[in-house]
């Protein structure tokens, strides 16, 4: 089992000193990543799963963030939970995204990506609410298209996006694609999770069958695909205070990554809550492991 941590700007703030102190002793701690949140906009009386989300919440942009995170850590991989994708032009996040993980030398390996839930917020951006997930589709076909792409250019023509002869660099660290997870609670994402995912990230208030129904449904949309189902990694959300018991249920249930985050309104304690996790689970800080065998894991 994989550990990593999520950072809320929208409760805990953009400040850097604590965003970077936050982050310091998550990695020190040894947690594999961090993940941040997005949300472009927001307005009066919008609302989440039956959530208001007040409209002066501070979400930072997640890629900003973890680009400054980058810079002020060494392992801690960079997550996104979740990146709303259909709200941004493959084109110019593909450049982003490889950007970020050249300057972090390999760690933006945990892209997770949704289609957003606030029609408002499509709006404000110019994308058809109705058309989010077909758009989403195309957008992971054009990142990865673009950082396959050689200096003779490739092209696409799809519905919402078409190009020729484009040349993305620099490519993502090492020269290869970068992982793309795939959030959300619904049918079409665990179908889209398997189809075109390198992971599953489902979240929402669901029960224990409708979970392995969707996880299962996910591995059968791999295949059918002709992609490897086993290959396909699962997160979950867990909490600060679950147990070991609890942990082990989760992995009887084929996830192979926990995210928690802190509770506590202050920085201290969210440390003293990040260090307790992590002796509780015994994780390795300072291990100095590389990206490919990760810290964090139980």
């Amino acid at each position: 089992m994989k550990f990593a941590i999520s950072y809320s700007t929208p409760f805990f703030g953009v400040d850097p000193d604590r965003i970077t102190a936050y982050a310091r002793h998550a990695e020190e701690c040894g947690f594999e990543a961090l993940y941040v949140p997005e949300h472009i906009v927001l307005y009066p009386g919008a609302q989440v799963g039956g959530m208001d989300l007040p409209p002066s919440l501070p979400y930072g942009d997640p890629l900003d963030c973890l680009n400054f995170v980058a810079a002020a850590t060494e392992r801690i991989l960079l997550g996104t939970g979740v990146l709303l994708l259909p709200y941004h032009h493959p084109v110019t996040l593909a450049k982003r995204l490889a950007t970020i993980d050249q300057l972090s030398k390999g760690r933006m390996r945990l892209l997770t990506v949704g289609l957003g839930a606030l029609p408002g917020e499509a709006q404000a951006v110019g994308v058809d609410f109705r058309t989010r997930g077909r758009r989403a589709d195309e957008a992971i076909q054009v990142l990865r298209l673009l950082w396959a792409g050689d200096d003779d250019g490739v092209g696409f023509d799809g519905e919402f996006f078409s190009f020729e002869n484009l040349c993305s660099f620099p490519k993502p660290f090492g020269g290869t694609g970068l992982p793309i997870h795939v959030g959300g609670s619904s049918p079409a994402a665990a179908r889209r999770a398997g189809r075109h995912g390198d992971g599953f990230f489902p979240g929402g208030s669901l029960t224990p069958d409708q979970r392995a129904a969707q996880l299962e449904l996910a591995r059968s949309a791999a295949s059918e695909a002709d992609r490897d189902p086993a290959a396909l990694e699962y997160t979950r959300w867990g909490s600060m205070d679950m147990s070991e018991e609890r942990v082990e249920e989760f992995a009887g249930h084929g996830v192979t990554r926990i995210v928690v985050s802190a509770t506590a309104p202050d920085l201290e304690q969210q440390r003293e809550q990040m260090s307790a996790f992590a002796r509780r689970f015994g994780f390795s800080p300072g291990d100095g492991a590389s990206p490919s065998t990760r810290r964090g894991r139980l």
